[in-house]
């Protein structure tokens, strides 16, 4: 009986009817269908309540009418629900298969020539909202073909801001997915992170971080982060963090500067990186930045997080500790002339002894990384074959603390612990046999004082 209800019943018809002049219709349903959503908390409600199939009329008319006329209004209806009504109907466009509708009609769009920049920037908000709340939505992309269609429209719009940023969103959204963060880290997405957030520059913060974040999830797979050693950005990376430190003296730009910290705990979880980090003195970098940043406890995440890289890329010795790095020396008593416990007493205090082996199956890891897909695995349950299982191994060993020899003397305090008691005959003065009680479940011995 409601506006709404009534126009949405329009558009079912349009769906299934072949008529010449469906276009200037759906156009005319589509506006008012806007204008109420718009203006009225009344129909934005009827549109997402339980039961309503307001989400998918829409979307079927998009999946079936978008090349015959502008589904601008479309998806201007959809943007204006998910953004006003929050996360939770966010949920439900997934659940709808809007996902997979979103990433054809990108494709589509992403054809003319120039895309519709307004098309563009609400398609990007629409999958960055949605995206969080699909597991899947890296792999749909990558099968769509949609996963270059954010990348290239970055490149040659580095100037436009406003359709830059939902593009580095879903960026961001695609690159926790691993197999899509190789492939975007071979189409050259590295570079164009570091394009965006360098040199130093206070204007656009937003940008900058979620720059950032999306750079931190692709130095996560091992192949990016080399690429980003091989081109020098550790240095870059704690330039920039040096720049953030003495230009934010207010700390109104903490979530920045934690994103470039993330970005360098990234890079460094392989070998080079943790090379190339003490190699630019990072140590010394971040060790004193801690120092100024201890006095303010808003500043307690950037503390931990620098604390957990230098604990990370510190030189790592063996035991015993002949340097000065050790405040103890644990001296062997003998050492031979020549050996490999003479050779690390000889080696100078700045050279690390321990033989770092994190790396060396780099190769085969980044191949498993494109030819496995981890999406499907996730929700799947596995034996973890490190838990023991067995319950006599699990059970402590009980051992004495004293050898038998030694506990003998004590054994006429405890006779009941080694002598055989029996019942004895007060006739005969002889141990009689045991005869069990019929009405007893089981042998009872009763033992007796003995009769002189």
């Amino acid at each position: 009986s409601s506006r709404t209800i009534s126009l949405l019943s329009q558009l079912e018809k349009i769906n299934l009817d072949s008529v010449v002049g469906e276009s200037d219709h759906a156009r005319y349903v589509t506006s008012k269908i806007l204008h109420l959503v718009q203006s009225q908390e009344k129909t934005r409600k009827e549109m997402t309540s339980k039961g309503s199939t307001g989400i998918e009329v829409i979307l079927s008319t998009l999946e079936v009418k978008f090349s015959n006329f502008c589904g601008y209004g479309f998806i201007a209806v959809l943007h204006f629900i998910i953004m006003k009504c929050g996360g939770r109907r966010a949920s439900v466009l997934v659940t709808k298969g809007g996902t997979q509708i979103l990433l054809q009609l990108l494709l589509t769009a992403s054809k003319d020539s120039p895309p519709n920049e307004e098309l563009m920037v609400l398609l990007h908000t629409l999958l960055a909202k949605i995206g969080p709340k699909d597991k899947k939505i890296g792999m749909k992309a990558r099968i769509n073909g949609a996963l270059n269609i954010s990348l290239n429209l970055v490149k040659h719009n580095l100037q436009n801001h406003r359709l830059v940023l939902p593009c580095l969103q879903v960026l961001r959204v695609y690159s926790t997915n691993s197999v899509n963060a190789v492939s975007l880290g071979k189409n050259g997405v590295v570079e164009l992170m570091f394009k965006i957030i360098g040199p130093f520059s206070k204007r656009n913060t937003s940008l900058m971080k979620v720059a950032l974040d999306t750079l931190a999830a692709l130095l996560k797979s091992k192949t990016n982060a080399r690429r980003a050693v091989d081109r020098g950005y550790v240095q870059v990376l704690l330039t920039i963090y040096v720049d953030w430190h003495r230009h934010d003296s207010r700390h109104r730009y903490m979530l920045i500067r934690k994103g470039v910290l993330q970005c360098i705990k990234s890079v460094t979880s392989i070998k080079l990186g943790r090379k190339a980090f003490i190699d630019a003195n990072g140590m010394k970098i971040l060790y004193n930045t801690s120092q100024e940043c201890l006095a303010v406890r808003t500043l307690d995440p950037l503390v931990n997080t620098s604390s957990l890289i230098m604990r990370k890329c510190f030189p790592k010795n063996r035991l015993p500790l002949p340097t000065i790095k050790s405040a103890f020396h644990f001296q062997l008593p003998v050492i031979p002339a020549s050996g490999p416990v003479a050779q690390l007493y000889n080696l100078p205090p700045d050279v690390d002894d321990v033989v770092d082996e994190s790396d060396d199956n780099d190769d085969a890891e980044t191949e498993s990384e494109i030819e496995t897909e981890i999406d499907d695995d996730k929700d799947q349950h596995f034996k973890n074959d490190d838990i023991e299982t067995d319950i006599n191994k699990l059970k402590p060993r009980q051992e004495l603390g004293r050898p038998i020899e030694e506990l003998k003397m004590y054994e006429h305090f405890f006779p009941e612990l080694s002598e055989n008691f029996q019942e004895w005959d007060l006739v005969s003065k002889e141990p009689k046999p045991f005869v069990p009680d019929a009405n007893l479940s089981g042998p009872i011995v009763v033992p007796t004082a003995s009769v002189e």
